[in-house]
């Protein structure tokens, strides 16, 4: 899989659009494919912290954990998944009065074995998922621009 990315303009500042990508545990808020996000007991937001992520896909659940990678206030937060191995990030970018936020999802390492086998058997394959993955990047996207800007 190669890397995803998508961009919104929003028209709020970086500290506003901070407030809201950086907190982990508010994915489920915009993603169409998060429950729920839970921080490691004793875990505070911010570099090396450890959380998991209940997602769905249909009729599929499935848990996977995650650590931030990289936390800088105001301009840029990334997470790696240790089960696949990719690192999911927002990048925020002053434009003008506002903020170009984007999402993307790297893969560096490649992706696990285990993961592209899962994907293949359970959520229509390689192809049919990262379709998944680039759509709900951007209701992502919108849902964090709609609360930003509300």
């Amino acid at each position: 899989m190669d890397q995803l990315e998508d961009s919104i303009g929003i028209d709020a500042p970086p500290a506003t659009v901070w407030a809201l990508v950086s907190d982990v545990r508010r994915m489920a808020e915009w993603s169409p494919q998060v429950t729920s996000t839970r921080l490691a007991d004793g875990a505070q937001l911010g570099e090396g912290a450890a959380f998991t992520n209940r997602n769905q896909h249909g009729e599929l659940e499935w848990t996977t954990h995650a650590r931030i990678v990289r936390f800088e206030p105001e301009r840029e937060l990334a997470f790696r998944v240790e089960e696949n191995w990719a690192v999911w990030s927002f990048h925020l970018e002053p434009d003008g009065a506002g903020t170009l936020l984007t999402q993307r999802r790297a893969t560096p390492d490649g992706i696990s074995e285990v993961s592209r086998e899962l994907t293949e058997a359970y959520l229509g394959g390689v192809e049919s998922f990262t379709g998944s993955l680039r759509d709900g990047m951007r209701q992502t996207l919108a849902g964090i621009k709609a609360a930003a800007e509300a």
